[in-house]
């Protein structure tokens, strides 16, 4: 996939969704408190946690195998072990979801791994649903 810019709220990352069906821009806001991934999809704006890059990143590397995306809105089911039941697991890094705006904490899975793709430090599938993610 290629992707531009540098990941700065200046020059974010063009991004697609895993199933390539939706463009986003992402960029990092280490000025935040605590520091964000910031994800702006259309008009709506979310942010998570940016330290959530490295933790996945060591989840996956675990893990040693496929993990599925599961994406999902906040306060809607998830799929057992999938990476958005991770991202808002209470034995995780935080203690919770990585999201940081309330209502709209949800969709980690969808947001934050490509962002990891386009830093070439996982491998991501883009089908039309169920994609996975591992760690390179």
């Amino acid at each position: 996939m290629t992707t531009h810019g540098s990941g700065t709220e200046a020059d974010p990352w063009r991004l697609k969704t895993p199933s390539l069906t939706a463009d986003y821009l992402a960029w990092r806001d280490e000025a935040a408190d605590p520091p964000a991934l910031v994800v702006q999809a259309g008009a709506t704006r979310l942010s998570y946690q940016l330290r959530g890059l490295g933790d996945l990143y060591a989840w996956l590397k675990a893990r040693g195998d496929w993990a599925e995306l599961g994406s999902a809105d906040e306060g809607k089911p998830v799929k057992p072990d999938s990476v958005e039941a991770w991202a808002r697991a209470e034995d995780n890094p935080v203690g919770g979801y990585y999201g940081l705006r309330k209502g709209y904490r949800g969709r980690f899975a969808n947001y934050v791994t490509p962002v990891l793709e386009a830093l070439e430090r996982v491998e991501l599938e883009h089908g039309a649903r169920n994609n996975r993610v591992r760690a390179l």
